[in-house]
């Protein structure tokens, strides 16, 4: 009967557990989930023959919290969860979140800042020659010397700066197995040298540059932004699993940080094995009295169908984490795990999601990547489509259709990103077709980031005619089989490349579509990103060309208020970026202006108020002018008619004549 790991001794007793092998430190809160990354690992060493503990969020204040488990005879594992802490943590303008959908009850400030490096610091204090294995998204993007946006400064590899023995690095699956058995057989952590998707530290020269490339040093990179671009691109040339080549960074003291090549790529096999383990598939029940972890929410009734990204968005971090190799499930695996779905009592009958980091890539590029790898010279679908690239929706499109017609199941959704570009190359419109019939709630979200070519050139995006070729294919598909849906996009402020110029094209663009945005992104800057690197340095690293860079907090900001130029609360900015683009006729009352000129609304509107007076005094002027006319008159009838009875009473008149 599955049940949850060990989070306690009490329940290391009920389970006639003596000694873990493992202790597992994690950020987030204990979600047995294959969403989560402490979940897959943990349960992966647990089908290998170990025993793991997790201990969730402790107090990074007190060294008692990480000894509840006692000491583990191999080693602890650590990561600061899903997400980087400091992302985690701070919005783009550096301003501390509210919430947290990791902790339970959604309450911020249970994982300290630069999780992995305080937790590894604290269990060093108390455990000095247990082995500290480090890994997840926040060690994997760290693993050497990085840009940190949050204190803005070049920082040395996670690996030094936590005091740990070893970075699992990527999907660990692979790896973290190699680490154990390689702990379990006797060998020394320090001896791990040789394992794929990991990062060790050595004073011997000797091992470090064995078949390995030499990066700038960390002393180069910190002082010259030339030499950070150049360590950047070459660690981006060498993420592949079967190109890249073992790479090593020089610290002061004759210290050396390497790096090995990436663990290759899971089989869909195993794939399948990893989400057939014997997930609880939620929170822990110790969480329910303060409501549970709200990120299970988004997760519980989606399934994950494939990792992996080609699509190579410069501001993603997926190359140097996933990997740009697709790997996906059989669809046995999802069908099977669709069925577990309908059997929970909260379920509705909606399949939230089917997809990965890119929902329509479910085989890899080409053929050619899964022997030799991806392209270190070029992307498969930027600027323009490989001619190797195979493009061909059949097999997820066969996914979905098996998923729609399963027991219980009423709609099935993709939330997850689809690549536009990707879809409007295949000339079979038939995914397209099924995709607005069957997968679309009303609306439809998709990610052109910005209009430019200018800056999708940086942002390693298609030209905006590929998206406009998309959206008249997907207006028309609507049309066709009479549906009144929408696209929403997504869009993007501040990107590197960005000037004003740019922006104000992407509000003209805005403008013309009658779209109003309700949400804009400004670029962030996280760790280890083509785009990060040319916020930093200024320079395109592929090219070590300058670029433009939007890093003043104020034009930031005219940026993204030139976005929702409609919002009356952005109007000082959006008159104040027109202005400094020598976009002033976009300022007024023509019907391309994105603006009124508030002089001038002030000048009309005292205008229209002096013509209501003038029209409201004339009309008085004459209204008196009648009634006086009026009461002469009447005045003057009233006279005659006393004239006339005065000369009845004397005889005088005409009727006294008579």
């Amino acid at each position: 009967m599955p049940s949850f790991l060990p989070i306690s001794r009490r329940d290391m007793d009920a389970a006639n557990i003596s000694q873990l092998d493992f202790v597992y430190v994690t950020g987030d809160a204990y979600v047995d989930h294959p969403s989560f990354g402490h979940a897959i690992i943990s349960r992966i060493l647990q089908a290998h023959g170990y025993q793991v503990g997790i201990i969730a969020q402790p107090d990074w204040k007190d060294p008692d919290s990480i000894t509840i488990l006692g000491t583990p005879k191999l080693g602890f594992l650590v990561t600061s969860g899903n997400m980087d802490s400091m992302v985690n943590h701070y919005s783009v303008s550096k301003k501390r979140r509210s919430t947290d959908a990791y902790t339970p009850g959604g309450v911020m400030g249970k994982r300290p800042d630069y999780a992995v490096m305080v937790y590894s610091r604290l269990i060093r204090s108390v455990y000095p020659d247990i082995p500290i294995i480090i890994g997840g998204i926040e060690a994997s993007l760290r693993r050497l010397g990085h840009y940190d946006y949050w204190s803005n400064k070049v920082k040395r590899s996670i690996l030094l700066e936590s005091g740990a023995d070893l970075i699992s690095y990527g999907m660990g699956e692979r790896s973290i197995v190699e680490i154990a058995d390689a702990l379990a057989s006797g060998i020394a952590v320090s001896d791990l040298t040789f394992i794929d998707g990991t990062v060790f530290r050595t004073k011997d020269h000797a091992l470090a540059s064995e078949n390995a490339v030499q990066l700038p040093s960390f002393d180069q990179i910190r002082l010259d932004k030339r030499a950070y671009a150049r360590s950047f691109y070459m660690q981006y040339c060498n993420t592949d699993p079967f190109a890249g080549k073992r790479l090593y960074e020089t610290y002061k003291g004759g210290v050396y940080v390497v790096q090995n090549p990436a663990s290759k790529p899971l089989s869909q096999l195993e794939m399948d094995d990893v989400y057939a383990l014997p997930y609880m598939r939620t929170y822990h029940p110790s969480y329910e009295a303060a409501g549970g972890v709200p990120a299970i929410r988004e997760v519980k009734f989606s399934l994950a169908s494939s990792r992996g990204c080609f699509g190579g968005c410069n501001f993603c971090a997926l190359t140097f984490h996933q990997g740009r190799i697709i790997q996906s499930r059989s669809h046995a695996s999802i069908l099977e795990e669709a069925r577990v779905l309908t059997k929970e009592p909260d379920f509705k009958g909606y399949i939230h999601d089917v997809g990965g980091p890119t929902a329509n890539f479910r085989h890899p590029a080409c053929d050619k990547q899964l022997t030799k790898g991806a392209c270190v010279d070029r992307q498969c679908l930027f600027p323009t489509p490989c001619k190797h690239l195979k493009i061909d929706h059949s097999d997820y499109r066969e996914l979905l259709q098996k998923l729609r017609s399963l027991d219980g199941i009423k709609k099935v959704f993709i939330r997850s990103g689809i690549r536009y570009d990707y879809l409007i190359y295949d000339k079979d419109r038939r995914f397209l077709q099924e995709l607005c019939e069957h997968h679309v709630s009303g609306q439809l979200k998709i990610a052109p980031e910005h209009i430019s070519n200018t800056v999708l050139q940086k942002l390693g995006k298609p030209s905006v005619e590929v998206y406009r070729r998309f959206v008249h294919a997907y207006e028309q598909m609507n049309q066709k089989i009479g549906k009144e849906q929408y696209l929403v996009p997504y869009l993007m402020s501040s990107h590197p490349g960005s000037t004003l110029k740019e922006a104000v094209e992407l509000a003209e663009f805005l403008r013309d579509m009658g779209y109003v945005p309700q949400q804009v992104q400004d670029f962030y800057p996280t760790p280890s990103t083509i785009s990060t690197c040319m916020y930093y340095t200024g320079l395109d690293p592929r090219t070590m060309e300058p670029v433009y860079v939007a890093d003043n907090p104020h034009e930031k900001a005219m940026q993204r208020a030139l976005i929702q130029y409609r919002n009356p609360k952005n109007y000082d900015l959006v008159k104040e970026a027109l202005i400094k683009a020598g976009r002033q006729d976009l300022i007024g009352d023509g019907k391309k202006c994105l603006i009124g000129d508030k002089n001038y609304a002030k000048f009309r509107e005292q205008k229209k108020t002096e013509k209501q007076s003038f029209r409201g005094g004339k009309e008085a002027r004459s209204m008196k002018k009648q009634n006086n006319r009026k009461g002469s008159y009447n005045a003057a009838k009233q006279n005659s008619r006393k004239k006339a009875a005065s000369q009845r009473k004397k005889g005088t008149g005409k009727r006294g004549r008579r």
